[in-house]
């Protein structure tokens, strides 16, 4: 009796399997590499309420992050600004722009301005902002040059990699106490002679602050 496949059948099965095992790895490769912080966050620049250029209000006029973000050395979430807040210069600074409306309106009604957040860490991730700030760690280093940004977008990964590299090695990102919301401060102009002073007093501020590396799990996971 005649074969009813041709020979050639008798392979299919293991040509379907092993193109299933290329598919399936190629797909979790990519998965892996790709579903990370730094891909699905990093440059994520939703629409607010209220258009905020920081450029402007830090650059141009000087304003201090913690005009804003009060809580910022004291708690271990930053808070953003109530609207009285906004107001405390926008009754008389132009009190009649259109885009600060919900800001007038939110005034009016005690209902908070509704912004979208940016910086979100996922709920089993604790991170300290007044324990990160008061030992020398500025905002600059997680939330990249905010006083250059129009409109605030997500700049860094924030990812257990990303902050194992700065727990690794406090030294090269510490700095003075009254240089951290100065995100244009540098040791020097040279960056060879700025990654020299950074290492020279980056490691004393380290050992005179007693600043700990914290890369066991429970520094994050609580």
């Amino acid at each position: 009796m005649a074969n009813f496949f041709p020979r050639w059948t008798n392979w299919v099965p293991i040509k379907l399997l092993v193109c299933g095992i290329v598919l399936a790895g190629g797909l979790t490769g990519a998965t892996w590499y790709y579903a990370t912080p730094k891909y699905t966050k990093v440059g994520y620049e939703p629409i607010q309420p209220v258009p905020f250029p920081h450029d402007i209000h830090v650059t141009q006029l000087g304003m201090d992050c913690r005009y804003c973000h009060s809580f910022v050395e004291m708690a271990a979430h930053s808070n953003v600004p109530n609207t009285q807040t906004c107001m405390n210069c926008h009754t008389q600074v132009q009190k009649d722009n259109p885009k600060l409306e919900p800001v007038r309106e939110s005034s009016k009604t005690g209902d908070p301005v509704e912004w979208v957040w940016i910086y979100r860490t996922v709920d089993y991730v604790y991170y300290n902002h007044a324990a990160h700030v008061n030992r020398g760690i500025s905002c600059v280093e997680c939330h990249g040059p905010v006083n250059h940004m129009d409109e605030v977008y997500h700049y860094q990964p924030l990812s257990m990699t990303f902050c194992l590299d700065c727990h690794r090695n406090p030294g090269a990102k510490i700095r003075p106490p009254d240089k951290i919301t100065d995100l244009d401060w540098k040791w020097d102009k040279n960056p060879e002679e700025a990654a020299r002073l950074q290492k020279l007093h980056g490691e004393k501020m380290v050992n005179d602050w007693k600043v700990e590396s914290l890369q066991n799990c429970s520094a994050c996971h609580r």
